[in-house]
């Protein structure tokens, strides 16, 4: 078991120095996510922008509100343009304290045109388990407006929708727990491939010991660190997500058709192909010319003149080019002999596909 960790590890150290990089920049501890958080709320201060007396939702939650400060007043007794209802979202961090502070985006429920220089009166924030875990209030910036009178609209962006920096206090603490019962905690990758399982494995048992570290799947690592290494578990898991370790990337080449775009990883390789290229051009060019009757003698009322079209056709077939790419080639030498014959990036983009089409691009193609 030794000699195969071993010679993982010193497969995993043949890459080049800067194709190195830390684990926690590969993936996560399982259990180590964001906490996301809902919450109703009322916003005021709204310039005849807010929902329309048609909203019965809005004038309830007024009602409602103002019942807490023991007015008690109906919701049919509610008229108001200057108050919204509105959704509030927030996420808290994996490690939350109480009295920090998360930021909050707000959203419009009714019928309101316009969240522009409102303020969000507080509004509690639950989770999936209905506990409340932070109280969002304050201002909105909405960085839009919109404007209307007389029929005539001016509008920037989306007014109905708005954050608050800041704008919610954290009133229950989040700590996420990664531990299992025996110790144990699985190192959860972010694009699941074997090889860079396998090599994360080799470099955490030769740097901590063999045999701690097991793969357990193309996405996850189980780690079993002993009781020595436990004692202190921030500095173990410090020096653990400091690691450097050389993933594998998968052969994959990006092409965008709207935008002309192509990107392509340095590990895709072509096998020997030949591509010819020729560029046809066809234009058509329409003139027109008016054609005046001569008049002898009277003008009838058949006399008229006459728009004539004239078409021509022009057909330029340019001289083509032949590029043969030798074995093992990459998609950068490609497109570099396809540019010395003046093709362009969609004519690449063509060709591309044609390539794979043949088995000769030994990768994954992905058209957006």
């Amino acid at each position: 078991m030794k000699i195969i960790w071993t010679m993982l590890l010193l497969c995993a150290c043949n890459a080049f120095a800067e194709d190195m990089v830390r684990l926690k920049d590969l993936g996560r501890l399982d259990g180590w996510r964001e906490n996301h958080l809902v919450g109703f709320g009322v916003v005021t201060g709204l310039a005849g922008t807010g929902d329309s007396p048609r909203s019965k939702a809005t004038r309830q939650s007024v009602a409602n509100l103002l019942s807490n400060f023991d007015m008690t007043i109906t919701a049919d007794q509610i008229n108001s343009r200057n108050v919204a209802i509105v959704s509030v979202m927030a996420a808290l961090p994996p490690v939350t304290r109480r009295g920090d502070r998360v930021d909050v985006v707000v959203t419009s429920l009714g019928d309101a045109r316009s969240l522009v220089g409102g303020t969000l009166l507080l509004a509690p924030l639950k989770g999936p388990d209905a506990r409340v875990y932070a109280l969002a209030q304050g201002p909105i910036s909405i960085g839009g407006y919109r404007y209307d009178q007389n029929g005539n609209v001016a509008q920037k962006n989306h007014p109905t929708v708005g954050s608050i920096p800041g704008g919610a206090q954290v009133e229950a603490e989040v700590l996420a727990d990664s531990l299992r019962s025996d110790g144990s905690f699985d190192f959860v990758l972010g694009q699941p491939d074997h090889t860079t399982a396998q090599r994360i494995a080799a470099i955490v048992n030769t740097s901590f010991g063999m045999g701690i570290a097991e793969v357990r799947d193309s996405g996850a690592i189980r780690i079993h660190p002993s009781a020595a290494l436990t004692g202190d578990l921030p500095a173990f898991l410090a020096r653990l997500e400091n690691l450097e370790v050389a993933p594998d990337v998968r052969a994959r080449v990006v092409i965008n058709e709207r935008t002309g775009i192509i990107v392509s990883g340095g590990d895709v390789r072509i096998s020997k192909v030949t591509v010819a290229h020729s560029d046809l051009k066809v234009s058509v060019v329409t003139d027109f010319a008016v054609s005046q009757p001569i008049v002898v003698g009277r003008p009838g009322p058949g006399l008229r003149t006459t728009v004539i079209p004239n078409t021509r056709i022009n057909v330029d077939e340019g001289v083509g080019g032949v590029v043969e790419i030798p074995t093992r080639s990459s998609v950068a030498e490609l497109v570099s002999a396809l540019n010395r014959i003046n093709a362009s990036t969609r004519d690449i983009i063509a060709i591309l596909q044609g390539i794979k089409a043949a088995g000769a691009l030994h990768a994954e193609l992905i058209i957006q």
